[in-house]
């Protein structure tokens, strides 16, 4: 009977350290497995509802006074709080849908409706950027006169309201990209409500209306970076690159490490939806895994070994003989 090795780390030592903490990294990862370090779909319910409500409130008085007094500023804030509804309604709305079993056609159930949601939080983040850039460059050519008054007190309130919500938000899981995205647009409001309230001390101090048009071209630039970094997550999930934290060539040597491995060929690795990221591999072994009853033990070390280094434990193998190239055209 052959003798099989377990070691799926690259030359026998882990990429990180020699064999004993390649150990002790599978068992942290094991027993980390077991104990979740973010509340459940039920806990994110609870705190995105209640930031939903506290948000929506203070909007409706937002856009009040920013059309009593003419702030720009303080409309654009509220153009960034709407889009932070969103994100928070799109957040509640995929938890819905990802709790649907997968049935059907549906393989994996509706999980990536985050993803979708994320989208399209991102593609609204940048058309009320692109409106309120055309409104701010208007009003800096042709200034308006802006109360600042109340301007600066609802920015001191919006300040408040953020904190709050941050702190609400920050209770969820961030693992999701929907609610990491929620809690980006929310910090990103409250620097947003920090450069209104600037903007309102200048004006009262100076009587320099232009602060208010400068202030809301500076909240536009903090909306397009929040947009980018959710279009740039989601649009990778979507076009199904690999995530960015798994390199696959240390994936594929650390496959190549493990005993009888012969050759790795058409890795693939996607991400279905936050957190869940998802390996397939065709791995060629020695035939005597085929004769000797041991393929069963190698296909558990594989997928051990991508679970303690690299976090993946949804993954998929087939194992090969290495005739079987001679009938699998296309490999890559």
């Amino acid at each position: 009977m052959s003798n099989y090795s377990f070691d799926c780390s690259p030359s026998g030592t882990d990429h990180a350290g020699g064999p004993a903490q390649h150990a002790d990294r599978g068992r942290r990862h094991t027993a980390d497995a077991g104990h979740a370090h973010w509340p459940g779909p039920d806990a994110d319910r609870r705190y995105l509802r209640a930031t939903l409500a506290l948000l929506t409130a203070f909007l409706i008085g937002e856009v009040i006074v920013a059309l009593l007094s003419g702030s720009l500023a303080l409309l654009s804030d509220a153009g960034h709080m709407l889009a932070d509804i969103g994100a928070v309604s799109g957040s509640l709305w995929a938890i819905r849908l990802a709790a649907r079993p997968p049935a059907g056609a549906w393989t994996f159930g509706w999980r990536r409706a985050e993803i979708l949601s994320a989208a399209l939080n991102g593609i609204t983040l940048l058309v009320v950027a692109g409106i309120l850039t055309v409104q701010a460059v208007m009003r800096l050519v042709h200034p308006v006169p802006v109360d600042a008054a109340p301007v600066l007190g609802v920015a001191l309130a919006g300040i408040a309201v953020n904190v709050l919500a941050a702190r609400l938000l920050a209770r969820a899981s961030r693992a999701s990209l929907n609610v990491a995205g929620a809690f980006q647009h929310i910090l990103t409001d409250l620097y947003g409500f920090l450069g209104t309230a600037a903007a309102a001390v200048v004006i009262l101090a100076t009587g320099y209306t232009r602060a208010d048009s400068i202030a809301a071209l500076l909240i536009v630039v903090l909306m397009v970076k929040a947009a980018w970094s959710l279009l740039r997550a989601s649009g990778r999930i979507l076009l199904e690159a690999a995530p960015e934290d798994i390199d696959l060539d240390d994936v594929r040597a650390h496959l190549l490490a493990t005993g009888h491995v012969r050759d790795v060929h058409d890795l693939h690795a996607w991400t279905v939806t936050s957190s869940l990221p998802t390996l397939s591999a065709h791995v060629i072994v020695d035939d005597s895994c085929f004769t000797d009853g041991h393929a069963p033990q190698l296909l558990d070390q594989l997928q051990a070994c991508l679970a303690g280094h690299f976090d993946v434990e949804h993954s998929t193998f087939q194992l090969e003989a290495a005739a079987h190239a001679d009938h699998e055209p296309g490999t890559h």
